[in-house]
């Protein structure tokens, strides 16, 4: 939910331009710190949170859209299809927020970083950040379709997105537990503290 939040203020405020810059560049750290927790938590996390478990070759995601005619609601996670669209999503994100890092628009916008590099590796990075923007709205913008497609279905989407919970009878009986202990919390409390303060250190510095 954060995550969302920070990427939807970091497009409002790109839009609003001016004065809301600093924040668009606040918006695309934070952005880019939950997406790094995102990735990691993809490896270490919970059982339906790594990738390992829901991402499919794209062979199976071909098998799985030629089987499947409605949205099946009786999947824990992501299918297949779903998994690859929220890889594509996350790579976009990871691109703007990494390339914004070094960009600068010669007047008074730049990112935290862009000190550390060349100026032709800034104008590089700032092309490929504008280009990607694009790309990005797309990726947002079939996310949303998609979203709207399963409720409209009856398959509500954004309160297990939030909570991170799916009612029982929506699920095979067979269903693998998420495994959620109480160290993988602590864990991750430990992720997002780390994380949070490279955030605050990248931020002090744009």
């Amino acid at each position: 939910m954060l995550f969302a939040l920070s990427v939807t203020g970091a497009v409002a405020t790109v839009k609003l331009g001016d004065d809301w810059m600093e924040w668009h560049v606040r918006f695309g750290i934070i952005s880019l710190a939950l997406l790094l927790f995102r990735l990691i938590w993809g490896i270490v996390g919970s059982h339906y949170s790594r990738f390992s478990q829901f991402v499919r070759s794209p062979a199976a995601t071909l098998r799985y859209l030629k089987s499947v005619k409605v949205p099946d609601q009786k999947t824990a996670g992501h299918n297949p299809l779903g998994a690859w669209s929220v890889l594509a999503m996350l790579v976009s994100i990871g691109v703007q927020a990494t390339t914004g890092l070094f960009t600068r628009d010669e007047i008074m916008t730049q990112g935290p970083l862009v000190e550390f590099v060349s100026e032709s590796t800034s104008d590089l990075l700032t092309k490929i950040h504008h280009l990607n923007e694009t790309l990005l709205y797309i990726f947002i913008g079939l996310h949303l379709v998609a979203i709207l497609v399963y409720t409209l279905r009856g398959h509500g989407l954004v309160k297990p997105m939030i909570t991170g919970n799916v009612p029982t009878n929506r699920l095979p009986l067979e269903t693998t537990e998420a495994r959620d202990t109480l160290t993988l919390r602590l864990w991750a409390l430990g992720i997002a503290v780390v994380l949070a303060c490279a955030a605050y250190y990248l931020i002090q510095l744009s």
